[in-house]
């Protein structure tokens, strides 16, 4: 009897675990969806870790291995100030990590910066599958988020030169800068093409020529992205991200979305026919040349924002163009297209954006884009495809193999940098006229009287996005020498110097041989410099007329992002100079005026008469049909 008593729990116990089985295997059937299977464990030999073997076959491989949530993980770029748990890196997996522009380690030099994105990176390669993030900054005139760092002229500057090998040049330097801080993604450059200068991001491109915006954008790709011959790697250098996909710097005044701007993250007209004769332009180009990433624009398409053009996103980018890298959004663009964070998560992704820049909660995005996939919301393939771009990327700049480039700390500002960015200042320099030929300054000059708020100012001859986002005004970038450090240098001791920024001179009688002004703008960025009628300060104005009645001739030096309205100023000045925003180096803009380097830049874009005259075509017709002060690529020599 004890016998068949065991026998029979014997059966109870195994029908019973049986039974439990088999409604854990229904419970996880009907509450798991298929897609959130067990985590494949690769083994120590898998694919994509075999340096050997072709791109595609890695990501393919690795795409294998990943669990919905990883995939979803990795479509992530997040602000590094808004990940308060470093933890978080290694557990979510992230994609990837930015400094949005004045987000720097407390040590802001270049350990600093190496020190914080290496212990970024080296959580990443602990997360299950060990896929490393990326990590991206702005570098849009040098490695300008560091103090000691080469600032070279902003693009407005280098489209003045129209030299493709000098942009070349400036962009491997700043990529040897970035490499050397650990960070290998840059979002640059920039391919907007301008129709109105009142827009406070003109300085940020190149030029409003398409053609010319193409060549310097192709440059400053090859300049970031080629490594060096001989170099024992054949893995991307610094990953270039051109911006923004399109028809930015086309924005109709007063369209702006944002309450404060007025044209910036505006509305462009969606003209087909400008689409493809001039917007797209630049973008075939880079493509070409081998861009990885791609910003897509805060604007609008016509009604509809651009982070939720499929049109725009799929169809053209991706298909038409061919393009295969990975489509990334701006700053907070995504959640801007509707007032839910799911739908407008929802309709970015359906439309082609690949990856977020949130850029700050990450786990409700994770959140939304698993629930949106389990509720059929987001097709998986879709996923895939995102992910697969993205890894494909992160291949080819070589970030799962252990010869990764190594640059020297030591290049950071250094004199090689800073002499290619005195150059780049010469070159950039506009000739708008010059009377009787005050210019160059003949070395007989024995009296110079300096004026005006830029002269000694380095803040503003740097402008924004320079450690700061909005740029920081006065002097305080160390290792920068400023236009009037740079003219008192250069005329030697036999030539007498007087400044003052207001252009008080002393009432001696004495009127000197050339007086020099010095003027320009504030530093700004993106929509706070949009103003209605870009003019110089009274107080600039009122430098020169000082000028004008205690010295001979007059020189004026316009150190602006943009054209300024100088119409009813510049026929009593004898010669004038744009010198945009010249960076760091203000001994280029000296050996300019003291005719060591030739006058060779162009304007990159027409200078305006007046405001009606705004926007300008690219043909060069302007909104009043009345003809501009100076059209573009003048310049006298």
């Amino acid at each position: 009897m004890l016998f068949f008593n065991s026998r029979l729990f014997y059966v109870g116990m195994v029908s019973f675990v049986l039974i439990l089985v088999l409604i854990l295997s229904m419970w996880v059937r009907y509450t798991i969806p298929e897609h959130m299977d067990v985590p494949s464990i690769p083994p120590s030999n898998a694919l994509y870790k075999n340096t050997k073997i072709p791109i595609e076959v890695r990501v393919q491989d690795l795409l294998s291995y990943m669990t919905l949530n990883e995939k979803i993980e990795q479509m992530v770029l997040v602000e590094k100030n808004s990940v308060h748990n470093l933890d978080d890196i290694t557990s979510y997996g992230l994609g990837a990590m930015l400094s949005g522009f004045g987000a720097k380690p407390t040590d802001n030099t270049g350990i600093g910066w190496n020190t914080m994105v290496t212990d970024f990176v080296m959580r990443s390669e602990k997360s299950r599958l060990g896929i490393p993030l990326f990590y991206g900054v702005d570098a849009i005139h040098g490695h300008s988020n560091i103090a000691n760092a080469t600032i070279f002229p902003h693009f407005i500057g280098l489209g003045a030169t129209g030299n493709v090998k000098l942009v070349e040049d400036v962009a491997r330097a700043t990529a040897e800068e970035l490499v050397a801080t650990g960070i290998r993604w840059s979002f640059s450059p920039t391919l907007d093409m301008p129709r109105d200068i009142r827009w406070g991001r003109t300085y940020e491109t190149f030029s409003d020529d398409p053609v010319l915006v193409g060549k310097l954008g192709t440059a400053y790709i090859n300049g970031l992205q080629k490594e060096k011959a001989g170099s024992s790697t054949s893995s991307i250098f610094v990953m270039g991200t051109p911006k923004h996909f399109v028809g930015i710097g086309g924005m109709q005044w007063g369209s702006s979305s944002n309450k404060d701007f007025k044209i910036d993250q505006g509305t462009t007209y969606p003209d087909e026919a400008k689409l493809r004769e001039e917007y797209l332009f630049p973008f075939t180009k880079v493509i070409d040349a081998g861009a990885l990433s791609i910003m897509i624009g805060l604007n609008s398409w016509g009604d509809t924002k651009l982070s939720a053009s499929s049109y725009l996103v799929t169809n053209v980018l991706k298909g038409e163009l061919g393009f295969k890298g990975f489509a990334v959004s701006d700053w907070y663009g995504v959640y801007e297209i509707s007032k839910s964070k799911y739908d407008s998560t929802v309709s970015a992704i359906n439309a082609g954006i690949d990856m977020v820049m949130l850029p700050f909660d990450y786990s409700t995005f994770v959140g939304n884009v698993l629930h949106a996939v389990q509720n059929g919301d987001i097709a998986e393939s879709r996923i895939d495809d995102a992910v697969r771009r993205i890894l494909r990327a992160k291949f080819a700049l070589g970030l799962f193999d252990a010869q990764s480039p190594h640059v020297s700390l030591d290049v950071i500002g250094s004199a090689e940098h800073r002499a290619l960015a005195r150059d780049a200042v010469a070159q950039s320099l506009v000739l708008l006229k010059n009377e009787n030929a005050v210019l160059p300054i003949a070395t007989t000059t024995r009296f110079i009287r300096v004026a005006g708020s830029t002269a000694d100012n380095i803040g503003r001859q740097a402008g924004a996005w320079t450690v700061e986002w909005q740029g920081i005004d006065g002097n305080w970038l160390p290792n920068a020498t400023s236009i009037l450090a740079g003219i008192r240098a250069r005329a030697g001791s036999t030539t007498r110097i007087a400044y003052d920024e207001l252009g008080n001179f002393a009432d001696d009688g004495e009127i000197a041989d050339i007086g020099i002004a010095i003027v320009g703008e504030k530093p700004y960025a993106e929509g706070w410099g949009d103003t209605a009628y870009p003019i110089l300060s009274i107080e600039d104005r009122e430098a020169i007329k000082k000028l004008r009645a205690t010295s001979k001739k007059v020189v004026v030096i316009i150190v602006s992002g943009r054209p300024l309205f100088v119409t009813n100023e510049i026929a009593s000045w004898d010669a004038v100079v744009a010198a945009w925003l010249p960076g760091s180096e203000g001994e280029g803009v000296a050996d300019g005026l003291f005719g060591d380097t030739p006058f060779v830049g162009t304007l990159p874009l027409p200078w305006p008469h007046h405001t009606e005259q705004l926007p300008i075509m690219r043909d060069g017709r302007t909104a009043d049909k009345t003809s501009v002060l100076f059209p573009r690529f003048f310049g006298l020599r």
